[in-house]
Formats: C-alpha cells, sequence, structure tokens
C-alpha cells in the first residue's frame, strides 16, 4: 500500500464531464472515494485542474501569459471550494500555494506542511507551479517529489493507456505498465512531456486510473493491478 499519494484531478472530477461550475453528485462522488482512502492514514496531496471554470478555447485570444494566470487562480479557487466540501464531512484539509496570500490559503513551506500531513491533514496544492506556461499535470509532477510521495495517481475517465484509441479500435491493447521512454517517444497524451520528465528524473512512478470507476481509487492505492503504471 502507497503511504504518500500526490492525486492528480481534473476540473471535471468537481463538475462532470463538460460540465462548469460545481456539481453536487460529482462532489458526493468525489468526497465518497477520498474518504476511503483517507481512513488509511495515508498523507495525501491533491492538485486540482481548473477545466470546469476556464477551457482553453474560452482564452484562446488572451496572450499565453494571462490566460496561465487565469488558470492558476482558478486552481486556487477549486482547492477553495474543495476544501470547504471536505470540512463539511469532517475531512480535514488546508489550501496551500505560492501566488495567493489570503487568510484560508497557507504559504508553500515544506516544513511547514508536513507538520499538517502528520497531524491526518489533506494537503490541497493550489496555483500550479506558479509560474506561465506549464500545465497542472507538470504542477502535480513538482509537487508529487516535493511531498516526498511515493506515487502520483493521475485520475482520468480512461481505464489507462492503450497503444491505440480503445473507442475506434476493438483490438486496442491496454498497457499494464509502460517506461517513461516509450510513453515520450509515442507521444501518449494523458500527461504531457515536462511531467514525465520530472518524475523520470525523479523515480517516481505515475499511475493512470479511471477516477470515475467507483472503488478504482482505494484499488490503487492498495496496490492491485489497475490502470496502467508509468515506471522509469
Amino acid at each position: 500500500m502507497y503511504k504518500r499519494v500526490l492525486l492528480k484531478l481534473s476540473g471535471e472530477a468537481l463538475s462532470g464531464e463538460g460540465g462548469k461550475g460545481f456539481s453536487e453528485k460529482m462532489l458526493t462522488y468525489l468526497v465518497n472515494e477520498i474518504q476511503k482512502i483517507h481512513s488509511l492514514n495515508i498523507k495525501l496531496g491533491i492538485v486540482i485542474g481548473a477545466g470546469n471554470i476556464f477551457r482553453g478555447k474560452e482564452l484562446k485570444d488572451f496572450r499565453i501569459q494571462m490566460a496561465d494566470q487565469l488558470g492558476m487562480l482558478g486552481t486556487v479557487i477549486n482547492s477553495l471550494y474543495l476544501k470547504n466540501v471536505f470540512e463539511k464531512k469532517g475531512i480535514k484539509s488546508i489550501v496551500v500555494s505560492p501566488i495567493v496570500n489570503l487568510p484560508s490559503v497557507m504559504p508553500l513551506k515544506y516544513d511547514f506542511i508536513e507538520q499538517y500531513f502528520e497531524a491526518g491533514y489533506i494537503v490541497l496544492f493550489g496555483g500550479g507551479t506558479s509560474n506561465p506556461l506549464f500545465t497542472t499535470d507538470t504542477a502535480a509532477a513538482l509537487r508529487a517529489i516535493e511531498m516526498n510521495a511515493d506515487i502520483l495517481v493521475k485520475a482520468t475517465k480512461v481505464d489507462g493507456i492503450y497503444n491505440k484509441d480503445p473507442k475506434l479500435f476493438e483490438d486496442a491493447k491496454k498497457y499494464d505498465i509502460i517506461t517513461y521512454e516509450q510513453a515520450i517517444k509515442e507521444q501518449i497524451k494523458v500527461m504531457d512531456t515536462e511531467a514525465f520528465s520530472i518524475c523520470e528524473k525523479n523515480n517516481l512512478s505515475i499511475l493512470i486510473i479511471n477516477f470515475f470507476k467507483e472503488g478504482n481509487l482505494l484499488k490503487a492505492i492498495e496496490g492491485e493491478n489497475i490502470g496502467t503504471k508509468v515506471n522509469y
């Protein structure tokens, strides 16, 4: 069983597929899945995307630096929202960010954060990497390394990585394990190249799972053979 986990969620985990804002149904599902692993006393960090607030096509006419800053702020909004949802369910959590100075957002200081991990808090990392031109996947890889995670779990709506699109090809084969070298060479799109490279250089594996199948997150944390593991 993994004891230190960085979970990367998309904005769709809060809104539902293609949705905007926040869905009570999706939030209830998310909290139930998180509760299953939080009860195991693991140290859990979460990075959330902001696709439920801003989508790339909506910001295509913005300068990239401005669009990315809006996206980073969106991740802080999502983190604060999720913190409030957790609190209503009795789950302790804090939001940390390198870009926002608000009473409910803590600075990104790792000695300080470790104390919260030890006290049973979930740590929500908002604000991306704090720099434009980097995705929340890259932020997840960076925060996973910084918190000394055992695994980075990428929560998706697919069952893993395939050699070709399973929606188009009946003979598509799912990989149980794939190397970073192969993932980068084949331009696997489930995460960006920068995230793969950071994890490869720091000997951290990524597990790609279908988060929207009930119980999959718990199975992943307990080490069951689901999804696709990207190994160094």
